[in-house]
């Protein structure tokens, strides 16, 4: 059984860096947050249950969105999906911004249009897009308008209100991120058969990492040689394909222990090791510490 505890807007009202009361949210579908509550939430590595947007107005910070740092700087969005492993790397004292934290069932209720794959794989690759003022503006408004609605509960609609709001912001985004399709085509084009066969892989990565660990899988999947795949990773990425694999199965162990209840064997069973002692020499021989010492200073 999945026991894993990602991070969703109910875990705002458990943070102790949070105060519930001051929390605007609707159910546990839509929350407004402020710039103390989003860095609690990606404290530490942790899996996302929902999607999360957010706009830096001022200050800097890092974040790292599966096993790449993203730097924020003023008139950055950041789009978060759900099922990404999010962990906050470094916020500047100064730094503040707008944020919305939406439930899989809100997102399910979005629009659909015909290139939403495309529009989803790209915010996948591309977490973090850079706004024009103007666009920049246009989001700060709908934080505004938002958030007076969801305040007002008198409203027996404020739900569908903000749902309807929420889909034309969604609009929105999906003409900037056209926008950025666009610009991105040229290069698009020009990738290298080398560069074609790195992307396959790694998407091929993200979605096997829990259960295949050997270059030969990937490589059947491929229909590539493992040498051959060895090199081409090696090539343009500077890592090999081990590496690549023991970055993604270390993050993922590192986010159950953080954020889950599962105990350490049932996160080596989760991770297709053989037992938890090849688990527990995986775990440490890379971190220098053994599963367990890692969640208790998790806890300290």
């Amino acid at each position: 059984m999945d026991k894993l505890l990602k991070i969703g807007i109910s875990s705002l009202f458990f943070s102790k860096h949070v105060d519930a009361n001051s929390l605007d949210t609707i159910d546990n579908d839509f929350a407004i947050l402020d710039s103390s509550a989003i860095i609690s939430l990606f404290d530490g590595p942790g899996k996302l249950d929902v999607a999360a947007v957010g706009l830096c107005q001022q200050g800097q910070g890092c974040i790292r969105i599966g096993l790449r740092d993203f730097e924020l700087n003023p008139g950055h969005l950041f789009l978060l999906l759900p099922n990404q492993i999010v962990e906050n790397r470094g916020i500047r004292s100064d730094f503040k911004g707008v944020f919305w934290v939406i439930s899989r069932q809100v997102l399910e209720k979005l629009p659909k249009m015909n290139n939403i794959l495309s529009f989803f794989f790209f915010l996948k690759d591309h977490p973090l897009l850079e706004l024009t003022d103007e666009q920049r503006e246009t989001f700060e408004d709908y934080h505004h308008l938002i958030g007076k609605v969801v305040k007002n509960r008198e409203n027996i609609y404020r739900r569908e209100a903000v749902l309807g709001l929420l889909q034309s912001l969604f609009y929105e985004l999906c003409h900037i991120v056209h926008l950025q399709i666009s610009s991105e085509t040229m290069v698009l084009s020009v990738k290298s058969r080398k560069e074609e066969i790195f992307e396959l892989f790694f998407r091929l990565l993200n979605t096997s990492y829990q259960s295949e660990r050997s270059v030969k899988f990937y490589a059947d999947k491929l229909c590539l040689t493992p040498k051959y795949l060895s090199g081409v990773v090696k090539e343009v990425s500077s890592k090999t394909v081990s590496d690549w694999i023991n970055q993604f199965v270390l993050l993922e162990a590192k986010a159950l222990l953080k954020s889950s209840t599962m105990n350490v064997q049932e996160i080596s069973d989760r991770l297709n090791f053989a037992n938890q002692s090849f688990f527990g020499k995986y775990f440490k021989h890379y971190t220098g510490v053994s599963p367990k010492e890692f969640r208790k200073n998790r806890d300290a």
